[in-house]
């Protein structure tokens, strides 16, 4: 397969409102993919009001002005397709897979919720939702065992006041306290044309989208003022590791290793990316060849490393292993912090560098191998960097790095100086 990164053609255009729609047509199957990227993650929340882009992920399938509550979840499973939402601190986005012929249904449906959530959002649903979220914090974050390292990582490599300081399930406290109004004014001013990129992968013509988009979205009106996010791109190093230890009821000792590298999309990010994939991605990664399989002290299948793709700051690279029995929890940070170091010491080979590069090339085409992974990876780079034709810049920059980029990457930014390290520890059984 070529390694241009998107070897379909690419249409855009922008509705009078400010919607950047962007089609990318594919005749190979009769589905269409439906992807719409709002330009507000946790990053945009003011204080006191973290958690409600999240909370918004759940308001939007409550219903909206034509469409009763539940029943947009309904319609698009009765027209035979799926459906999904997600936050995270860049962005929030709605996404649909339908059969070609309900391709109007999906942006009727869309188009519904971005102009008409407001009028219909009761106290009731409010507060219900509300509910929702607090459920969710609990099963997947305070009532699973490790589940909320996210939680405590961002604190700690992120300052006080940073966008990415606190994580998108945001604090119950904010939610709790703001009234109905609150909810309204963050739906208006975020929720609107010129803050969002409508995407459409599959089975019709630029054409057709292009005039349903402006049928069903174009008499919503722009927000004149939409306010962005604070600029978090810059942030000082402290000169000394942060260290935080956790007694909780997990069933070993893990341990974390984080870094800051850079945004996601720059050259820095796509060194860390490989990089990341020499050292903890699969069994042939120092990580899981050091600490599973040679000295045995890391469970084989809780060993590894990945970056997080986060666009507006410098990104975390994170290792992380779980213990085997009766290995101690300094004992395996200790492992982990010798492999991170070596990076800089010991040069990546060319078999290491070819393997890493296998895998992010499979995965890359993996996401492209469908129509609902195009539409999100389009709508990505339209929204973050102004032209989705950029996606196909990406793979070719992952395939392009050398080892001697990871080495001085590794020196620069992976020190112990700097570091991160979260621990868990089990409590003691009477």
């Amino acid at each position: 397969m070529p390694d241009s990164g998107y070897p379909w053609p690419i249409e855009t255009t922008r509705l009078d409102n400010g919607l950047r729609v962007v089609v990318s047509e594919d005749r190979t199957a009769p589905a269409v993919a439906v992807n719409l990227w709002y330009d507000v993650g946790s990053r945009h929340e003011p204080t006191g009001q973290t958690g409600f882009a999240h909370l918004f992920e759940h308001l939007m399938f409550e219903g909206s002005l034509n469409v009763a509550k539940t029943e947009h979840m309904k319609l698009i499973q009765g027209s035979g397709g799926s459906l999904n939402a997600t936050t995270n601190p860049d962005r929030t986005n709605y996404f649909e897979t339908v059969p070609a012929e309900h391709l109007e249904l999906a942006l009727w449906l869309e188009a519904d919720r971005m102009g008409g959530l407001v009028p219909a959002l009761t106290q009731e649903t409010l507060d219900n939702q509300r509910d929702v979220v607090k459920n969710e914090r609990r099963q997947r974050y305070e009532n699973v065992p490790y589940g909320d390292a996210w939680l405590r990582l961002l604190p700690l490599l992120y300052p006080p006041g940073h966008p990415y300081h606190h994580a998108t399930i945001g604090s119950m406290a904010d939610l709790n306290a703001a009234d109905l109004a609150t909810f309204q004014t963050f739906h208006t001013t975020y929720y609107a044309p010129n803050n969002a990129v409508l995407t459409v992968v599959g089975d019709a013509s630029a054409a057709e989208v292009f005039a349903l988009a402006d049928k069903y979205f174009g008499a919503i009106p722009a927000r004149e003022e939409i306010p962005a996010a604070p600029d978090g791109r810059t942030v000082t190093a402290t000169g000394r590791a942060a260290v935080e230890t956790v007694t909780s009821d997990v069933p070993a000792p893990r341990v974390y290793v984080a870094h800051r590298t850079h945004p996601f999309g720059t050259p820095g990010y796509d060194v860390a990316t490989v990089l990341a994939a020499v050292l903890g991605s699969g069994r042939g990664s120092r990580l899981y060849q050091r600490l599973a399989d040679g000295e045995r002290i890391a469970q084989p299948d809780l060993v590894g490393a990945y970056g997080v793709d986060l666009a507006h700051a410098p990104a975390p690279l994170i290792a992380t292993a779980t213990a085997r029995p009766g290995v101690g929890a300094e004992r395996l940070a200790a492992g982990v912090a010798e492999v991170v170091d070596e990076l800089a010491t010991v040069p990546v080979t060319h078999a290491e560098l070819d393997r890493a590069k296998a895998l992010l090339s499979t995965a890359w085409w993996r996401q492209m191998s469908t129509v609902d992974g195009r539409a999100d990876t389009l709508g990505r780079y339209a929204t973050q960097f102004g032209d989705p034709a950029k996606a196909a810049e990406r793979l070719p920059a992952w395939l392009a790095v050398t080892a001697d980029q990871i080495a001085e990457q590794a020196a620069e930014l992976l020190g112990a100086d700097d570091r991160v390290t979260l621990t868990y520890l089990p409590e003691e059984t009477p």
